[in-house]
């Protein structure tokens, strides 16, 4: 299996990579100085840890002058992997081919699969995680040709359009000209998605207990009631607490974390009945209901093609 290596150099196509990366040779590397990721540090791997921990530079916007309109890569990875906060002198688009995976910046978290992607301002610290099982993709895109789509992190729809655009820029043949055009095609069609798989983190001390038992288990069934008596404070202090620092109520919140977990476990194969009772609904018909209010999306749209 060939896997791209974060060592001394990035190995980045001049393009998108296409075709199951099980099946493709080396890729060419570009030297460290033109890599949109640059040198990273990475351990030996050790097939007896579970999570592979990896450090990328951290970059400001425009840092370092990049010979590519868009430059792609992927990887399937066989365990757990996560990228400590670091940032790219290029934009990033994240998107799945299988699987779901995650991005942080500060106390926002976004849910990234095969149809909702994720674009990354360049200069923008983040950090990522990939469960085993997830084939990743990810495209740099030049500052000094690409406008960018937000100052912020957004969610992108990842159209069937964008999809093949990205794919025909893997193909090496391409002239200049062709692929100036779908350079051009890919900016054109690229747009914030309606269905955000976005989770704000409280980091209130009185909050810390709860978001650390919904994140550990999406199924706990603790009200809001309950949750004030074992904090020894009134519902209302929490409901205030929440909204000051998320926007939303408590079971809005606990609603946001259920979804954004089912659908990474939707996006790795798991049937529909598991998901639900995993994050704490009795039903389908109810786990699908709340999905919908949540997300303005059906669980359906995220399950594992």
């Amino acid at each position: 299996m060939v896997h791209t290596q974060f060592l001394n150099v990035c190995e980045v196509t001049s393009a998108i990579s296409g075709g199951d990366p099980r099946d493709r040779g080396n890729r060419q590397p570009i030297p460290a100085t033109y890599a949109f990721c640059g040198a990273a540090t990475r351990t030996e791997e050790n097939p007896l840890e579970t999570v592979d921990s990896r450090t990328l530079p951290v970059y400001s916007a425009g840092a370092v002058e990049v010979p590519f309109v868009i430059a792609g890569m992927d990887e399937l990875v066989s365990r757990e992997t996560r990228w400590e906060a670091h940032s790219h002198p290029t934009h990033e688009l994240l998107w799945n081919e299988r699987g779901a995976s995650s991005a942080t910046v500060g106390s926002r978290t976004w849910t990234i699969t095969p149809t909702v992607g994720l674009w990354m301002p360049a200069g923008v610290l983040h950090s990522a995680i990939a469960p085993a099982g997830t084939w990743y993709r990810a495209a740099q895109l030049d500052i000094a040709s690409v406008p960018s789509l937000s100052d912020v992190p957004v969610a992108i729809e990842v159209t069937p359009l964008l999809r093949n655009l990205l794919e025909r820029l893997a193909d090496d043949s391409l002239g200049t000209s062709s692929r100036s055009l779908t350079e051009q095609m890919v900016i054109d069609v690229l747009a914030p998605s309606p269905n955000e798989l976005l989770v704000l983190v409280p980091d209130s001390p009185l909050l810390q207990p709860i978001v650390d038992a919904i994140g550990d288990d999406p199924s706990d069934m603790r009200t809001l009631s309950d949750w004030a008596r074992l904090l020894g404070v009134s519902p209302r202090t929490i409901t205030r607490v929440f909204r000051s620092e998320t926007g939303m109520s408590f079971g809005q919140w606990v609603s946001a974390v259920r979804a954004q977990r089912a659908v990474t476990l939707l996006a790795h194969g798991l049937d529909l009945q598991e998901v639900a009772e995993r994050v704490g609904y009795h039903s389908t018909s109810a786990f699908g209901a709340a999905f919908r209010r949540t997300t303005g999306a059906t669980p359906g749209m995220f399950r594992a093609s």
